[in-house]
């Protein structure tokens, strides 16, 4: 008997299609056309190929922010993978103590980027800040307006604090998917506790992990609104990450043609990096 298939279905996915296409695909063939075109006003375009793309590519300004946008998201998983892990595996498992862990861990998640750029500008200032007014009042030099090393410092500390929940609410949620019984034969062959997490624990967190790693490198490296309220691409340019000098492109100086083949070779670094990412991972996870 022939097997007939139901495709009304698809009608349920209609409507997001249609946003999508609104929201997503129109804005990146307006953005395309931009990157190929130059325009002096008036609605004039002019046909300019692939200049904007040529001069992007051999712009020491372009480098310098990817520079700096991959040592910052090199930071932040550095920092914020392990630190992750280390407090999901402190959480407990059972008791009253569980809804407050994961209600404090939501919590930072539950704050806006742009508030949680006005509370660390506020938080760091030297004369009104705890924690500029701390570290002044311990014989420390710091100012994050004026200083490159501490305006990074204080992005760093921001961006953890914000968001190293994430990795922990993940991690958490592969360790309490894991079955007593595999802790249970861990106890009886007297396993130690680094031979349950690297045996036991690490290799059922991997695909959360995964997640986690994908998750934070592309917010990581799309970073923009955190820093901009705090230190506004500076001191200078130390904290002028791509998304930054692309809005100081497209908005400040109004180049919509440099602006636009930046925004498409933005999209596809992060398009390309987070594909390596999962690729790699994913074989891996699938070797292990």
């Amino acid at each position: 008997m022939e097997k007939t298939w139901n495709n009304k279905a698809w009608f349920l996915v209609l409507p997001v299609l249609v946003l999508v296409a609104f929201s997503a695909v129109i804005p990146l063939m307006t953005v395309v056309n931009y990157s190929v075109q130059d325009t002096f006003g008036n609605n004039v375009f002019f046909w300019a190929g692939t200049e904007w793309f040529e001069e992007l590519l051999s712009s020491d300004r372009f480098w310098q922010a990817m520079v700096r946008n991959l040592v910052f998201s090199f930071i932040i998983l550095a920092i914020e993978i392990p630190l992750g892990i280390f407090i999901a595996l402190n959480m407990p498992k059972k008791g009253w103590g569980v809804p407050v862990c994961l209600v404090l861990m939501a919590l930072p998640l539950l704050i806006p980027w742009n508030v949680v750029g006005t509370i660390w500008q506020v938080f760091g200032r030297v004369d009104i800040g705890l924690l500029g007014y701390s570290l002044r009042s311990l014989g420390f030099d710091y100012n994050y307006v004026n200083d490159p090393y501490d305006a990074w410092v204080t992005v760093i500390l921001m961006d953890i604090w914000h968001w190293t929940s994430l990795v922990v609410l993940l991690c958490y949620a592969g360790l309490v998917s894991i079955p007593d019984a595999y802790y249970q034969a861990a106890k009886i062959d007297g396993a130690s506790r680094w031979a349950i997490f690297r045996y036991i624990q690490l290799p059922k967190m991997q695909r959360v992990l995964l997640i986690a790693v994908l998750l934070r490198f592309m917010d990581s490296f799309m970073i923009y609104t955190e820093p901009f309220v705090v230190t506004g691409g500076g001191p200078g340019n130390s904290t002028t990450f791509l998304s930054i000098d692309l809005v100081k492109i497209a908005i400040g100086q109004f180049d919509l043609g440099p602006a636009a083949a930046m925004s498409i070779v933005y999209f596809l670094i992060v398009l390309m990096m987070s594909w390596v990412f999962y690729t790699v991972m994913t074989n891996y996870d699938s070797g292990v």
